[in-house]
């Protein structure tokens, strides 16, 4: 029972412990073990563990011979995604706004998260006043037109992983055969767009782009569909292409060829 209860007790301390390491790394220059010990307050042991598990991480590595250890490789990596995701957000919203007026619609970017699509940034259009608010929403891969574009061009094992798993039907119109899912995402990179009609929600149309070569994100218009039916599609995907090549230019992204 004891070791029930002190497992995650004893799993959320050894995360604050390491983190506490990365902090201490991060505000002095470099630690060795023992001065790594003696701040966090625990024995040696602990220390060389926590900073083993970081160093297998590329978290923290060791000053050659010296035994002193300094913040890593890894950390640069964690935190030029979390930049650029910053910077896709507050570069991208001057773009959204324009193409939003430009459209009358809501456009928003957004950015893979594991199993989801997750919206960084959003604007409205003059005609999207009753719009609901994205920002920040975890929205399905197959159900939305920017979950599509990203899922579409996502790895092979994600995409089977996903297209593996129970696929929930929102409304009536989404697609929750994977079979007709994964004939969906094949066209995806050839036509360069992902459309959604009415299968998040009932009367929301939605299509989306790429942004980027990999893509690292996408860029879609949405909204009821009586203002965005399907022969509108032509004319918001070469919005949202041309939007798209100026954000990606803007971030120093590779662009797609049109």
């Amino acid at each position: 029972m004891s070791n029930n209860v002190d497992g995650p007790a004893a799993l959320v301390q050894s995360v604050d412990r390491a983190i506490a390491v990365l902090e201490l790394l991060a505000g002095q220059g470099e630690s060795g073990i023992t001065e790594i010990a003696g701040q966090l307050g625990v024995h040696k042991s602990t220390a060389s563990r926590l900073v083993s598990v970081l160093e297998g991480r590329g978290l923290v590595e060791q000053l050659g011979q010296r035994g002193k250890y300094v913040i890593g490789f890894g950390m640069v990596r964690l935190a030029g995604a979390a930049i650029a995701r910053m910077d896709l957000a507050s570069i991208g919203q001057g773009i959204c706004q324009a193409l939003a007026d430009r459209l009358g619609e809501t456009v928003n970017i957004a950015v893979l998260d594991d199993d989801v699509a997750i919206n960084v940034t959003q604007a409205r259009g003059g005609a999207a006043i009753s719009a609901q608010n994205w920002i920040g929403q975890r929205t399905p891969l197959h159900a939305t037109s920017s979950g599509k574009v990203l899922l579409a061009h996502a790895d092979a094992g994600h995409r089977a992983r996903i297209l593996g798993a129970p696929l929930a039907a929102y409304t009536r119109n989404t697609v929750t055969d994977p079979v007709a899912l994964a004939a969906e995402l094949d066209l995806v990179p050839a036509n360069g767009y992902a459309t959604t009609f009415e299968e998040l929600e009932l009367g929301l149309h939605a299509v989306a782009v790429p942004v980027g070569t990999a893509p690292m994100a996408a860029i879609s218009a949405s909204g009821p569909a009586f203002r965005l039916p399907r022969r509108r599609v032509p004319e918001i995907v070469g919005e949202l292409k041309a939007a798209a090549t100026e954000l990606s230019s803007l971030l120093g992204w590779s662009v797609r060829a049109s």
